[in-house]
């Protein structure tokens, strides 16, 4: 994901932040939907938000949480990458074939 400006785990948020895009998130729920610790994501917002792919805003709901959202720049990273995913994920289904790369893919998000 290098030419996308990010690496595996912040294009992985990006990713989320997008698919939740209709809904603020706040680093709480961002980490719930990822999966990952609240610590990691936090983590990696602040490298997002100063790279300028994420805004914080504050939550309406809470004052003392913040909404994260993808800003233009968020979005067109978003857009460059996921050609090279795609691709990346086509590569690992020719080396392993579909069942073992699905078989893996299944694992991986049972971890």
């Amino acid at each position: 994901m290098a030419p996308g400006g990010v690496n595996a785990a912040q294009w992985g948020l990006v990713g989320k932040l997008a698919e939740g895009s209709q809904v603020p998130m706040s680093i709480q729920n961002l980490a719930e939907v990822a999966e990952l610790e609240r610590s990691t994501v936090a983590r990696n917002i602040r490298v997002l938000e100063r790279e300028g792919l994420v805004a914080l805003g504050e939550s309406v709901e809470d004052r003392r949480a913040a909404t994260i959202v993808l800003t233009d720049q968020g979005l067109a990273v978003l857009r460059t990458g996921e050609p090279l995913w795609q691709s990346t994920q086509r590569q690992v289904e020719q080396l392993l074939g579909r069942r073992p790369a699905s078989d893996l893919r299944a694992l991986l998000l049972s971890l």
